[in-house]
């Protein structure tokens, strides 16, 4: 019953801090929506703190299984990359409340070293992902400059998204970021290992 009722505050927290937009939420507003006293969610995690950084830590884990998911079906370096790039965008990942935590958690990145640390894991990761299968495409320095860009254009479509006047669609976001990639493969140089033939590493689970 616990990892039950721990995960049922875990994703009440991700609602209300959606609804709210921000982390100034109380213990009671997260008991409230997931239906249990305040006493109880402090005995499950002791402080709202420890909540909110267990919250973080889902959306953090729900992504890396989405994503070592995805790299086990693609079986090229190209098809990993839109792997990567489809489960960035995935429906779960883009839900209004999801992407309104997120952001929150990125002011909240500026005052808290705890989440800050967080936010760098989720780029690293990103990055090493697109990284990885780009070098099997290219040379060092183009493949490190597009994982660059490509990274950066994920999570400028996500602030996007949090503007409700001019939202952005899933397939709309995942046909930009191809568009992007796409450009770019064409006009640099393949990496030599690429042009042989030889095997390509996989990056099933790096960084993920």
């Amino acid at each position: 019953m616990e990892p039950v009722r721990r995960k049922a505050l875990v994703d009440a927290a991700l609602r209300v801090i959606g609804d709210h937009g921000s982390l100034a939420v109380t213990m009671s507003d997260i008991a409230r929506q997931a239906g249990v006293s305040p006493a109880l969610a402090h005995h499950y995690f002791g402080s709202k703190e420890q909540l909110l950084i267990e919250t973080i830590r889902s959306l953090l884990r729900q992504l890396r299984n989405d994503t070592v998911t995805a790299l086990a079906a693609a079986r090229t370096p190209r098809a990993r990359l839109s792997a990567v790039i489809r489960v960035s965008f995935h429906a779960d990942q883009f839900a209004p409340e999801t992407i309104a935590a997120w952001l929150a958690f990125y002011a909240e990145a500026q005052r808290s070293e705890e989440t800050r640390r967080f936010l760098v894991i989720y780029a690293r990761r990103l990055r090493s992902n697109l990284l990885a299968d780009l070098k099997a495409l290219l040379p060092a320095d183009a493949a490190e400059r597009i994982a660059e860009g490509a990274a950066a254009m994920i999570d400028g479509l996500y602030i996007r998204q949090s503007l409700k006047s001019a939202p952005i669609g899933i397939e709309a976001s995942i046909a930009l970021t191809e568009d992007y990639l796409n450009a770019l493969l064409a006009t640099a140089s393949p990496s030599p290992r690429s042009e042989k033939g030889r095997p390509l590493r996989t990056t099933q689970g790096q960084m993920t």
